[in-house]
């Protein structure tokens, strides 16, 4: 029982900053809501649903089509981009934003190389919701390229030959029998760019376009009115519930046991194979290759006068939150994955996945919904003449709760899943060699646990690293990271100075993508 109620101060810690911003409804604002209803939310329900449509339509197309040609087909450069199509999930969204507004600008290598050339191409400014749209279709279609490709190999080429035997052509096949199995797992990763597309703060910044993330920071730091920004969060929190319901119905449609089809791939014309290779590459040089490229360009031509004493102050204030995040989300998901193994019942479970639910909220909701409670306990504070300023806002601690709340998940998901590697015939030996129970998790839990762990501790340092909402609008004045670095830079335009600290953010993000290579190569 005292297991059980752990988890229940877990899940309940986890959910606080959600309850805390539904109950912001009780608080009405008149006179700022005719205003944001007259003005603001018609063009913020207009961008986002312009948005949603554009990655559903442009990375659900762009994730289905390289997830079939690279695990069905043979082509020049195939075993290459197998791997190599995964490579943007590395750069952040609010990175990619930048770094093409700053090519394709007038001012740009683009534009400028045109006119050096005698070539004016008037080509239209990319800073409106149409751009953004391309931009995190670019950004978020490796969702759907994962689970799309593990979908397709599943079925292997005997799905196709059956197909063609029964008088299909390999188009016919496609449409008719390999897409519609594939779909729930589609619809899964459609999902959850989705989800990222709604929490996507920086990225629409740049292109100055409002949505639901950009209206909440503008609320509280524009009408200063926190009570507003947590109204707006709640109306966003509802929309991402929606998606979430839907993610939850089409993974329950899921096959639960994916097998490896068989592997052989077609070989087809040279026209063909040519064609394949050139979307591959396309795809690859706009949404990794060239905008690492400029950031390197960048970096080394604004090096010596962008880096001074602050950036030791960047990097340290990065880690050091990262740090701290990681190991407390860590030792969190052990003890939720335990409990959840130990008493496998239905509230358990419950509990556990409410945990969990932090992930799916926005970094602005989850950074409002934790200030809020957190500077009416200072002002409490200050009441009683225990203090006589605000000592908590603003302070790491807000940051550290924020955080944790949205990246819990990243943690559990590779710690249960490790978990479940454990057997009860294992679990059931350690018993008999020791009734010290701190000696059976040192001498055998321990060592089954420490890839997830290892694997949490990394893809959780560098999400917390790359997060930008949540540090920016809880931080302290002065406290600055490099997502903060970034997001003070491209506010005023200077592409060539958000350089080194996107940089930075980039190189730790490809941690992560070489671990699901690594997992991805151990399951074929």
């Amino acid at each position: 029982m005292i297991a059980k109620s752990v988890l229940g101060l877990i899940s309940l810690f986890m959910l606080v900053p959600i309850i805390i911003v539904l109950l912001s409804w009780f608080q009405p604002m008149a006179d700022i809501w005719s205003h944001m209803y007259e003005y603001v939310l018609p063009q913020v329900l207009k961008n986002t649903a312009i948005l949603l449509a554009m990655v559903i339509v442009i990375a659900g197309s762009l994730g289905t089509l390289l997830a079939w040609i690279t695990s069905m087909y043979r082509f020049p450069g195939q075993r290459f981009f197998t791997w190599a199509l995964m490579l943007p999930l590395a750069i952040p969204a609010y990175v990619l934003a930048f770094v093409s507004v700053g090519i394709i600008d007038y001012s740009g290598p683009l534009q400028t190389g045109l006119r050096a050339m005698g070539i004016d191409a008037g080509i239209p400014s990319v800073r409106n919701v149409w751009g953004a749209g391309i931009i995190l279709s670019l950004a978020f279609y490796p969702y759907i390229y994962l689970l799309a490709r593990q979908a397709f190999l599943s079925q292997g080429r005997r799905a196709i030959e059956a197909g063609q035997m029964l008088g299909l052509s390999r188009l016919q096949v496609f449409f008719k029998l390999a897409l519609p199995q594939a779909l729930p797992w589609i619809i899964g990763g459609l999902l959850l760019a989705c989800m990222e597309t709604l929490a996507d703060f920086g990225a629409v910044s740049v292109f100055n376009v409002d949505t639901f993330t950009t209206a909440i920071y503008k609320a509280w730091f524009g009408f200063f009115s926190l009570t507003t920004a947590a109204q707006l969060a709640a109306l966003l929190i509802v929309v991402v519930f929606m998606v979430m319901l839907f993610e939850q119905f089409w993974g329950s449609r899921r096959s639960s046991t994916m097998t490896q089809g068989d592997n052989r791939r077609f070989e087809t014309s040279l026209l063909t194979s040519l064609l394949m290779s050139l979307v591959c590459l396309s795809v690859f040089l706009l949404a990794f290759l060239i905008p690492f490229i400029q950031l390197i360009y960048w970096t080394a031509k604004n090096y010596q006068q962008d880096f001074d004493a602050r950036y030791v102050d960047f990097v340290i204030n990065s880690l050091t939150i990262a740090s701290m995040t990681t190991v407390f989300i860590a030792i969190l998901a052990i003890i939720v994955a335990w409990v959840k193994r130990q008493y496998p019942d239905r509230v358990t479970r419950f509990m556990a996945t409410m945990a969990n639910l932090g992930y799916v909220v926005p970094g602005t909701v989850l950074a409002v919904g934790v200030f809020i409670p957190i500077a009416w306990l200072d002002n409490q504070l200050i009441g009683l003449g225990i203090s006589n300023s605000q000592v908590l806002s603003g302070s790491v601690l807000v940051m550290l709760l924020a955080l944790s709340t949205r990246f819990m998940t990243v943690s559990y998901q590779p710690v249960d899943r490790q978990l479940q590697r454990l057997t009860p015939n294992q679990e059931a030996a350690a018993r008999l060699l020791s009734d010290s129970k701190m000696q059976r998790w040192r001498q055998v839990i321990l060592p089954v646990l420490q890839p997830g762990v290892l694997t949490a501790l990394l893809m959780g340092f560098v999400e917390v690293m790359k997060e930008m909402p949540i540090t920016l609008m809880t931080r302290r004045q002065g406290w600055d990271t490099l997502a903060v670095r970034v997001f003070e830079m491209t506010s005023e335009g200077m592409w060539g100075r958000a350089a080194l600290p996107s940089l930075l953010i980039v190189l730790v993000g490809l941690i992560p993508v070489w671990i699901l290579l690594r997992q991805s190569e151990k399951t074929r």
